[in-house]
């Protein structure tokens, strides 16, 4: 099983809400509980706005890396995204290879991008 935990934060110095310009920071860590290796290869992210407007994202590895993780193994990155509301959420997947040529996903949970203290 790969496991996979989120932590977000709004950005708020580089947001804003005048220009529908809501940053947001997410780090996530991608620990390996399988019995054998495994190498991130691709990302597929599905991010999606209060308005419900949906943008996928499609690359090689994250932040320019393709970790392989030895089992028991974790991998932490930071990257951000930008949404014109200030809730929205973001899920998606990992590739990866298990170092003999099998690929598998492994399902990033959906998770929220939210202004703190939004309602007063």
């Amino acid at each position: 099983m790969i496991d996979i935990t989120v932590k977000t934060k709004h950005l708020a110095d580089q947001s804003d809400a005048n220009e529908e310009r809501f940053v947001f920071a997410y780090t996530i860590t991608i620990t390996n509980h399988r019995k054998q290796s495994a190498q991130l290869l691709n990302r597929h992210w599905v991010i999606t706005d209060a308005t419900g407007s949906v943008e996928e994202v499609r690359g090689e590895g994250v932040v320019g890396h393709q970790p392989n993780l030895a089992p028991g193994e974790s991998f932490e990155y930071t990257s951000g995204a930008i949404l014109k509301t200030p809730v929205g959420s973001m899920e998606g997947s990992y590739e990866f290879s298990n170092g003999q040529g099998e690929l598998f996903s492994a399902p990033i949970p959906v998770f929220s991008l939210s202004v703190p203290n939004l309602v007063h």
